[in-house]
Order: C-alpha cells, then sequence, then structure tokens
C-alpha cells in the first residue's frame, strides 16, 4: 500500500463538466475542484448535438489546473450517448444529444423485432426512448453510421482521446440495451436481430482496470509529467456516485440527484423479472460486480428549465418562497416522457395539472413547490418499489448529488418516504471515480464498504427526519392514478 496519491476525476454532467483533484491517503479523501465548465446543447439542422469537442478542451484545462502531481485520471460521465469513429480514427459529427427528438416512435418499431419483454430479460434496462438501441435504429442506413468502423461512449471516446485506447467499461455499456446484464458481456445474439455491427463495439473492462496512460500530446498539452495512468472507472456518473454513498451498511436506497434522479437500491445480481419491466426498473451494472437496480427519474431537469424559461433567475430567493407554499397543492407525475424535451416547462407542468383535474401552479414560487414535492412523490415511490421489487429492506435514503444542497427537496423527500434522509456528499460521483482509481494504485483497498467508510470519514452529511404521516402524500399519488 502506497502513502497517498493526487488523481484527478473528470465528471462530465449533462449541464456542466468539472475535473476535480483528489489527494487520497488510506485513511482520508480531500478535493478541490480543479476546473468547471459549462455542457449545453447546440442545435444544428434542426438536430440537437453536443459539444464534444468543447469537452475535451475543458477536460485538458482540468488536468492541466489539476496537476501536475497527478498518479491517474478517470472520466465519467451521463450515460447512452455515443461517437462514431471512422477507418482512421476521425470523429464522423458531433454526438447526437439524448434529448433529440430522433427516437420518437422507435422503442416500438425495435419491439417488434425483438419484443420488450425478450429484450428485458436480456439486458434487464427499462424503456427510455433515447437508450443506444433505440438512437442506433434511428441512425440506421445515415451516411455517419454506414461509415463508422467504431462506437464509443462519452466517457470512453474521451478516454480513447487521452490514450488511443478503444474500450468499453461495462457500467456505462449496460444503458445501452445492447449488453447481457447476467453474463456482463455484449449480447451477439441481439446485435444480430436488430441488425447492428457487432464490430462497432470494442472490448469490454471492469471499473479499476488500467486502460492507458496519457498521450505524449496530452502530456504536452496539459504540462503535466508522465507517465500519468488512466483508469476505468464506474464511467457512468450514477456508478461511481453509488460507490461515493457514505452508507454504513447495505440497508440503504440511494437517490443520485442532477440531471436526473436515479432512484434504486444497490443488489448483488440483475432481478430481470415482468414485473421489474412492468414497473419500467433497470438493472444497471455496478462497480465490483453489482447492480444498481433503479428507476430514472427526471430530476432537476423540471427546476433547470423552468428557471431557463424565467430567464434564469437566482434560484435561492425562489426555493426559499417555495417552502412557503402549501405543500402537495398539485403535482405531476414526474417520469412522464413529456417533460423530457427541452422549452416551455412550467406551461407543461401546468398542462399535466390539468389533465389530472388539479389547479395549475399560479406563481412561479408555486411552480417550484410543485416540482420538487413531484420529485419527492417519484422518490418514494421509486424507492418503494425497488424495496419491494427485490425483495431488500430499505432503512434509510441516501441523497447524493446536486440535489443534495435542496434543504426543501430533501425535507420533502424524507417526508413522503417515511424515511431519515442522509444528504451528501454533492460530488459524489467524482468521489467514487476517485476512489476506485486510488484503489487501482494501491492507495486504499478493501471492497465498497471500505471505500464508503472513508468518505464517510472525510465529508459531512446533514440528516433529516420524517416528519408527520404519509397519508398525504398516499392521497397525492392517488391523484396522478400511481397509488
Amino acid at each position: 500500500m502506497t502513502a497517498g496519491a493526487r488523481v484527478a476525476a473528470v465528471d462530465l454532467g449533462a449541464s456542466s463538466g468539472r475535473v476535480l483533484a483528489f489527494d487520497v491517503t488510506p485513511d482520508r479523501i480531500a478535493s478541490t475542484e480543479a476546473h468547471r465548465f459549462p455542457n449545453g446543447p447546440v442545435r444544428l439542422g434542426g438536430t440537437l448535438h453536443w459539444d464534444v469537442l468543447g469537452l475535451y478542451r475543458g477536460v485538458l484545462d482540468g488536468l492541466r489546473a489539476a496537476g501536475p502531481r497527478l498518479a491517474a485520471v478517470g472520466v465519467d460521465s451521463w450515460a447512452v450517448d455515443y461517437g462514431l469513429l471512422d477507418a482512421t480514427g476521425a470523429l464522423l459529427g458531433n454526438p447526437v444529444h439524448y434529448r433529440d427528438g430522433r427516437t420518437d416512435g422507435v422503442p416500438d418499431a425495435v419491439h417488434a423485432v425483438v419484443p420488450a419483454a425478450e429484450l428485458y430479460r436480456v439486458t434487464g434496462l427499462q424503456v427510455l426512448p433515447f437508450n443506444t438501441v433505440y438512437q442506433l435504429a434511428a441512425a440506421a442506413g445515415t451516411p455517419q453510421l454506414t461509415a463508422a468502423r467504431h462506437l464509443l461512449l462519452i466517457p470512453d471516446l474521451i478516454g480513447h482521446w487521452l490514450t488511443g485506447a478503444r474500450f468499453a467499461e461495462v457500467t456505462n455499456a449496460s444503458t445501452t440495451g445492447l449488453l447481457d446484464a447476467r453474463t456482463r458481456t455484449w449480447s451477439a445474439e441481439l446485435l444480430a436481430r436488430l441488425g447492428i455491427d457487432a464490430g462497432l463495439f470494442p472490448p469490454l473492462v471492469e471499473p479499476g482496470a488500467v486502460v492507458g496512460s496519457l498521450l505524449p500530446h496530452v502530456l504536452a498539452e496539459t504540462g503535466l509529467p508522465g507517465p500519468v495512468p488512466v483508469v476505468a472507472v464506474g464511467s457512468h456518473d450514477t456508478a461511481s456516485a453509488v460507490v461515493g454513498v457514505p452508507a454504513a451498511g447495505r440497508d440503504f436506497a440511494y437517490v443520485a440527484t442532477g440531471t436526473w434522479s436515479l432512484v434504486g437500491v444497490e443488489l448483488d445480481g440483475p432481478v430481470p423479472t415482468e414485473a421489474g419491466r412492468r414497473a419500467n426498473f433497470s438493472n444497471e451494472l455496478g462497480v465490483d460486480g453489482t447492480v444498481r437496480y433503479l428507476r430514472n427519474v427526471m430530476g432537476l431537469w423540471l427546476l433547470q428549465e423552468c428557471l431557463r424559461e424565467w430567464g434564469d433567475p437566482e434560484p435561492g430567493p425562489l426555493l426559499d418562497a417555495a417552502a412557503g407554499e402549501p405543500a402537495l397543492a398539485a403535482v405531476v407525475d414526474a417520469g412522464d416522457p413529456a417533460f423530457i424535451p427541452p422549452g416551455g416547462m412550467p406551461a407543461r407542468i401546468a398542462a399535466a395539472c390539468a389533465r389530472t383535474g388539479q389547479r395549475p401552479p399560479g406563481t412561479p414560487a408555486a411552480v417550484v413547490r410543485c416540482v420538487l414535492d413531484s420529485l419527492a412523490l417519484a422518490h418514494r415511490r421509486a424507492v418503494r418499489q425497488a424495496a419491494g421489487l427485490s425483495g431488500t429492506r430499505v432503512a434509510v435514503v441516501h441523497v447524493v448529488g446536486g440535489g443534495a444542497r435542496n434543504t426543501l427537496l430533501c425535507q420533502s423527500t424524507a417526508d413522503a418516504c417515511g424515511l431519515p434522509v442522509l444528504a451528501g456528499p454533492v460530488e459524489a460521483a467524482a468521489c467514487g471515480n476517485a476512489l476506485v482509481q486510488a484503489r487501482a494504485l494501491g492507495v486504499v483497498t478493501g471492497g465498497l464498504a471500505e471505500l464508503r467508510g472513508l468518505v464517510r470519514a472525510s465529508t459531512g452529511v446533514v440528516r433529516y427526519e420524517p416528519r408527520g404521516d404519509t397519508a398525504a402524500w398516499d392521497e397525492a399519488e392517488g391523484r396522478l392514478g400511481l397509488a
């Protein structure tokens, strides 16, 4: 075991990217934000794209700021989206954003070839219209896909540019709808039946594998002395965030909050049952052979889009005003696909309230209260179903990510679930990313319990106790026909 090391955690979210420098010792982990940069969609010719070269520039700037004593680098990001490379390794256009409308109606066409129930038995993945399998079906026959020789998910694409290596890390690969959740391998049968070229997909690696070292020109660009290894971490940011949950046992649920809320429990293996499929639960792969049994909930995207519609006011005063609004005056189903596209969010929330016979919120503060109550209600429903469908006991809910700062959301989640909520750390994904790197370097040892113990020893959490009973939340759920 080494005495300590500094590692860089590259954590790319749907609205911003960040590079954090972590100083890790066997009994402590401490972070410094080296660089933060925006990540926004770019619409071109009617298609919504990611500015992936801008993201890569942000990564390089962040590594330069985190140096010069870096012992390793790890990259995590959001799921499902990908870049296509031609035979020379050139990028074939900016990756398409998962919120683009090209997959509208595509899942039904895919399920006509491989029925949804059959797809779920193999992949264990909930149906979301932007899953990679549906994106590829939407892109079938296009010049870019025809010319492509390699497909790399976003964190693997950044890793490729840093190292020259081509690989697919399993936690993110499990969100494609093309991975066998039981064997943790690409499903050759699904690829063949769907007419997708298996040669596009690189070899799979597990978190903790050293996939390469920073290339000479990357070292020159960042001013780092080599060699600097790049470690595959839980490259789906939720996989890294779950590593960073400061849980003291296994009887916990997690809510990884950000643009999305990922709500679920950690299991030792997948449970791709018909009941789970009907409840739209995913069996996404985790670190150390685990499974993240979860549901995607729309998350703080609803609030972000409202703020954008209102001219991006400071959220603090609005959150304070929302706390003074009546609880549960109006709620919406935060899992409704109608909320996926950008634009016009307050009007869409009002329309959803009207459809369910509720008076739409009349002020921005009331809209914010509606959003946060609706998210808490969705968290409650997902926590309860995850526990019931998987046969696990949940005694506490850990809220990590950006939403851990939101006092009203955390207290409402505790009230809705009838369980204590422990909020923090905010940078759980980067923390889990760094811990997997540190373990690969031999700085820390042990399994997830030991890594989480290090998080508990190094970061603070805020505890929220549930208030009152859950009858009001039962009634609100009934308004949406979800009880």
